[in-house]
Formats: C-alpha cells, structure tokens, sequence
C-alpha cells in the first residue's frame, strides 16, 4: 500500500519546496526577510526595515546574487515579480512590510571576471577616492566605466569597490551615465543610503553638471520643464523621450558660462542643475532646446560630431562637477566637488585658443 509522502516542515528560509531525488539538499542560509512560499520553487520575501525606501529592482540585485541584471529586469517588465500580488515597476521604492514573488530563477554564482579585473583599473579606482568616512564614499568616476555590471558587461564600478573594500556593503547612492564622468555617491551602511534617498527624494541634493553643448541656449538662464519618458528598445537600450501625456516631471536649470566658435561652429560651456534626477536627463533637455551635448552619439547632432571628432573630441562632454546636501541630524552642509578631467579641460584650452 502506498503511503503519503511525509509532510514538510515549514521553514522560514528560502528554499525550493521540491527536492530532486538522488541528490543531496543544499540550503540556503536562513533570511530573515523570506516566508513560505505557496507554490514550488516560488520565493516571497518579507521587506524588513532595513530595506525600507529601496527600489524593487536594487533589493532583487541584493537578494538575488548571481541572476543576471538584465534577465531580472526582463521578469520584471513580465509582470513575474510582483509586490502585494501586483505589478509595479523596477524604479518603485519598497516600503516595510511589503511582500515580493519572485518566480522560479536558476542561480549561479558571481561573475569571476571581478576577481580577475587589472591591477591598473582597481589602482586607478582606488586613486579616484575624493572623500570617504565610516558611512559615506564619493568617487570621481572616471568617463567609460559603468557604474555597475550587466549587459554585456562582466563588472562595473560598484563591483569593482566591493572588490576593493570586502566586507563593507557598499551600494550605489545614484548613477551616472557610462561616459559621463564626476561625483558619484556610494553609501557604506545602509542607514546612509535611506537617509540619501530620502533627502534625494524631497529634492535636498544638490547636483551641478559642467556641458558642452553645440549652439548658443540664447539666455544667459533657461529652466526646461519637460516630461520625460523611458523605453527600452528590444536590444535593452534605452532610449529617453519628451513626452507631455506620458512622461515623469523633470526640471533641468541651465546656465551660460562661456561661447566659443571653432570652424563656423558654435559651442556653449553650460552649467546645469538637475532639480529632478530622471535617466538621460541633461542630454534630453539640452536636445529639446536645440543645443544637444557634444559627443553625444545617442541624442546629439551627427554633423557637429563628426566635426569634432576631426579635431580629436569624440567624447560626451559632460562632468558632474558638484554634489551638496545636509547631512546628519544637525542639518551641516556637505559639499565635494570634482575638476574637470584632463581630456575635457584640454579640449576647453585648445576651443579658447581658436576662439
């Protein structure tokens, strides 16, 4: 007579509630965030308050060590991972108590290739420091290096810190686009990073950007309100739009610094300050006056491109130069600032040699 298989015992871990036969069971250390799970193989995890104020797609990258970033953004544009049985999307900050599905994944463990990064690229990390204390990490990030790992690339900045200060649970504050170089910050406990968000959030930071952009804005000030919108091509690019109906409220406030003309071409130094912090922001804004950014191969103008790379210019030019907001209970001001690189404040002398 067959007899029932025995009952499992519920568990608090995360785990798959089926076992292949023949294999010995490994588990997976206990999380004090997970519940059982109604469905095999399906993970629910309980957001605690130390996760409180993060978005979905940073606590999935912390929970899910070893999924690609872009298999997981690919489950959550699915709908397959859901918060409160309902879909939302990758940017939204979880709140305490939450509870996250996540499908069925296969894990493998983290790309090697952070192990096997140059001794030059994590001396030339390690020399970009510009401020550091037991909470808080600010990097000038240099231009061409992603802030973070995936799509098509083995590591990024972020993975190549952790390499550098093992142990420590560094987690980026906010991104910077690939080629854009300057202030970044990393925060090193995670109390930091819920007081960054939240100060970013009710607009307390203060990010300034140094421009390039070909033409003249005309005003010597311009606010661009402009509503932006994200897609994302079927490649994984993307691809940011002004759109009026659909898009998220987003103010750029640019204002001139210097005009030069080299060849018949008009180029303006600009400074510009980000009151919201939407993806591709400045680029999209400048476009949208008509004085897109030089080097810009995504939103600028070709022909100018090309012009400039005659003369040896062929990177985006733009730098964040100045972050400020309070920081601690007392409200002290909290100010770093970043040069210009070499290669930008090289093409700068030469434009004002010509002009």
């Amino acid at each position: 007579m067959n007899r029932p298989p025995p009952r499992l015992e519920r568990r608090a871990s995360v785990e798959r509630a089926t076992r292949r036969p023949d294999r010995a069971s490994t588990r997976a250390p206990r999380d004090p965030t997970a519940v059982e799970a109604p469905v095999a193989g399906v993970r629910l995890l309980r957001v605690d308050a130390e996760s409180a104020g993060q978005r979905l797609d940073n606590f999935l990258l912390r929970h899910l060590k070893g999924v690609p970033r872009s298999h997981l953004y690919r489950l959550m544009r699915r709908g397959e991972v859901r918060v409160n049985q309902g879909r939302i999307k990758p940017d939204r900050r979880l709140d305490e108590g939450d509870l996250v599905r996540i499908p069925p994944l296969r894990t493998a463990p983290e790309p090697t290739a952070v192990a096997s990064a140059s001794s030059a690229a994590l001396t030339r990390l390690a020399a970009a420091v510009i401020y550091e204390d037991d909470r808080l990490l600010v990097i000038d990030k240099p231009a061409g290096i992603a802030v973070h790992g995936g799509s098509g690339l083995s590591h990024g900045l972020i993975e190549l810190l952790r390499q550098l200060r093992p142990g420590v649970g560094l987690e980026l504050v906010h991104r910077l686009d690939r080629e854009t170089s300057g202030c970044l910050l990393i925060s090193k406990r995670r109390g930091m990073l819920r007081e960054l968000h939240g100060l970013i959030r009710a607009g307390a930071v203060e990010k300034r950007y140094l421009a390039l952009v070909v033409g003249d804005p005309g005003r010597a000030h311009v606010t661009v309100d402009a509503p932006l919108k994200k897609n994302v091509l079927q490649g994984g690019e993307r691809l940011v739009r002004v759109d009026p109906v659909a898009g998220r409220a987003a103010r750029t406030i640019f204002r001139r610094l210097r005009c030069f003309v080299t060849d018949g071409l008009v180029l303006t130094l600009v400074e510009a300050r980000l009151i919201t912090g939407r993806t591709h922001q400045i680029r999209v804004h400048a476009a949208h006056l008509g004085t897109p950014l030089a080097g810009d191969p995504k939103y600028g103008d070709a022909a100018a491109n090309r012009l400039l790379k005659a003369h040896g210019w062929s990177r985006l030019f733009l730098h964040a130069c100045a972050l400020s907001f309070p920081m601690g209970e007392g409200g002290t001001s909290f100010r770093v600032e970043s040069p210009l690189p070499t290669d930008l404040a090289q093409m700068l002398s030469e434009l004002e040699s010509t002009t």
